[in-house]
This record gives structure tokens, sequence and C-alpha cells, in this order.
């Protein structure tokens, strides 16, 4: 069996995001998606929009998906790989060449990001439509 990973945190959820899914799953047979916490997030200094929990189940709902783990860290990339026999590491273009570090455990592929789709502009729309 060849696995997949893939790492985000995959607020509102649209069809860039559906889309690298569908590309990150023809690489392989299964499918694990490592989604930032919300207490990640906020050590990133982000905050999502949708609670880890909203989110987790958004994605265990889409037939690219196999497993949704979450992610507490930018250093578990390498004990995921591990732990999970990961085969691929798959990212946006957003992120090329700051995972190549990946590259003597496993594959790393980085997908072209969909023209015109942004998560920061959909969730600025959402915001801007409340008020």
């Amino acid at each position: 069996m060849r696995r997949v990973i893939t790492y985000g945190t995959f607020d509102t959820l649209h069809h860039g995001h559906i889309r690298l899914l569908r590309r990150a799953k023809s690489l392989g047979d299964y499918l694990i998606v490592a989604l930032s916490t919300d207490e990640f997030n906020a050590l990133k200094g982000k905050q999502a929009m949708f609670s880890y929990k909203d989110r987790k189940y958004d994605l265990e709902s889409l037939r690219y998906v196999d497993l949704v783990i979450p992610e507490n860290s930018w250093e578990q990339k390498t004990t995921d790989i591990q732990l999970y026999h990961v085969d691929v590491f798959a990212m946006g273009s957003d992120w090329t060449g700051k995972f190549d570090f990946l590259k003597e455990q496993c594959e790393v592929v980085y997908f072209e990001r969909t023209p015109g789709v942004c998560s920061s502009s959909i969730r600025e729309s959402m915001i801007a439509a409340t008020k």
C-alpha cells in the first residue's frame, strides 16, 4: 500500500483544497491529512474560522481522505512519516522547497495552486458580508 500525507489548516474548505486532496490521493492508495489544531494555529499567529473538530469532520466526509490526524507542531512531520509509513509527502506549491529535507525519508511533491482561489480572500469576503 502506498501512503500519502499532506498538511494544512483547511479552513473555509474550497475547490482548491479539494483539488489538492484529489491529486494527493492519486499518488497512492491511502491519504492521511494532518490537520492543524486550534492550538497550533494560535502558535502560528492564525485563527481558523471553524474549530478543529468541525474542520476534521468536513475532511473526513471527503472520499479522497482516509485518515485525519492532528498537526500539533512543525517538527512532527518527520515522526509522522515514520509512524504512518508514508511514501509520499504532498503540499501546495506555496511551500516549494520548504520540505525538501524530507526527501531522505520519502518522495516529496509540490502541487501548483489552483488559480484564482485563496483561503484568505474567501475569509475576508465572508467577514465583509457579515458587516
